[in-house]
């Protein structure tokens, strides 16, 4: 299948996918979960900011403007905004069930906001986005300045009293100074820092989100494995190779040296067939299990060595650059999966956790839309 046939198909996919998983909050906002079926029965903040980002288009404005307020409104006194918002109003800070939290408030709570916010700013345009960040920006700054960080500005999570991490390892106990939770707080002190800039003209916050942004830059460093010329998920706790951390900073350009950004494509093109099952691909190389969880959970299940469509499109945008024969192969198997299987949360070999799962197809169709759209085969 061509990438142009294959966006129709996840767009159609991505467009039903959104129909049956909206639910509609007692004061009439139209939420977003995770599924289909219920499993995740709350707007999670960073399920919605992959479907903002990546199928905003299918979303409609006024929808995504209403789940932000609904996010929005959550914040925590001490600044951290909610992993989820259930359909009453309720928040939850941190992974798991209400009244047994996997750790302290998720990491990325505030980034990903950061990014649907960012995304729906540039659907309205400048002139109706002004306002509303105007409003939004102080409770935004909050959420920013709560999040831990090294000396060097580096994301940090304490052993003795760990955070829970990036959503998708919500389970894992993470520790020190954090890979992919860096790279994500980067990207959102980038975009506060434009946000500053092009909305408010406030040259004094646009430069101390560049500061920030700049620490990470100049100190990621620190979790290379010059080795293996690989970086590792944290430097603490779970000291192994971040697969899904490596292939977003590459998705994403995170600036590097280039020593180290062109080990980093060297290692996943070299170890691709390690960490991809039918076109969906696993955290860690072969399958392997994280050196330590804040749940237990089964080797080869979930986010202990599953196969995931959520980072499926980041290798697809760095396969389509360095080896488009190969990411042609990735697409038809991960469709013909689609297709045969259902759309699930993650997989492995007889094993298949929650189907409809909504992020597995729209990350995929936000990639082929930014490759399509850099090609010249979409206008807009």
């Amino acid at each position: 299948m061509d990438k142009r046939k294959a966006y129709e198909t996840l767009t159609k996919l991505s467009a039903e996918l959104l129909r049956g998983c909206e639910k509609t909050a007692p004061d009439g906002t139209v939420l977003f979960t995770p599924d289909g079926v219920g499993n995740y029965d709350a707007l999670w903040v960073r399920d919605f900011a992959y479907m903002t980002e990546y199928v905003g288009d299918l979303m409609g404005e006024k929808a995504i403007g209403d789940c932000i307020r609904f996010l929005l409104r959550g914040q925590r006194a001490d600044g951290w905004f909610p992993d989820r918002v259930e359909a009453s109003g309720e928040t939850v800070y941190a992974a798991g069930a209400k009244g047994s939290p996997v750790g302290l408030a998720n990491l990325d709570n505030t980034p990903f906001l950061v990014f649907a916010v960012s995304a729906y700013f540039e659907m309205i345009g400048k002139k109706r986005a002004q306002p509303l960040f105007r409003v939004w920006c102080a409770a935004l700054d909050r959420g920013m300045a709560c999040i831990p960080l090294s000396e060097e500005g580096l994301v940090y999570n304490d052993a003795a009293a760990p955070h829970s991490p990036y959503g998708f390892t919500d389970t894992v106990c993470k520790t020190g100074r954090l890979f992919m939770e860096s790279v994500l707080f980067w990207r959102a002190a980038k975009q506060m820092a434009r946000l500053y800039d092009t909305l408010l003209q406030k040259e004094e916050a646009a430069a101390a989100y560049e500061r920030k942004a700049r620490c990470v830059e100049e100190n990621i460093h620190k979790l290379w494995d010059a080795q293996a010329e690989a970086f590792f998920a944290a430097d603490g706790d779970c000291r192994q190779h971040d697969v899904w951390g490596m292939l977003y900073a590459w998705a994403i350009g995170f600036p590097m040296e280039e020593s180290l950004r062109s080990g980093m494509t060297a290692w996943l093109l070299r170890n691709r067939e390690r960490y991809m099952y039918r076109g969906q691909i696993c955290q860690l190389l072969d399958g392997a299990a994280w050196e330590k969880l804040l749940i237990d959970i089964p080797a080869g299940e979930y986010q202990n060595g599953a196969y995931w469509a959520t980072a499926s499109g980041w290798a697809l945008e760095l396969f389509d650059r360095c080896d488009p024969p190969y990411a042609a192969h990735m697409l038809d198997e991960l469709l013909t999966d689609f297709e045969e299987n259902g759309i699930c949360e993650c997989i492995n070999e007889n094993y298949r956790k929650l189907p409809q799962f909504v992020v597995s197809a729209v990350n995929v169709r936000g990639a082929l839309r930014r490759i399509l759209l850099a090609e010249g085969g979409l206008t807009c």
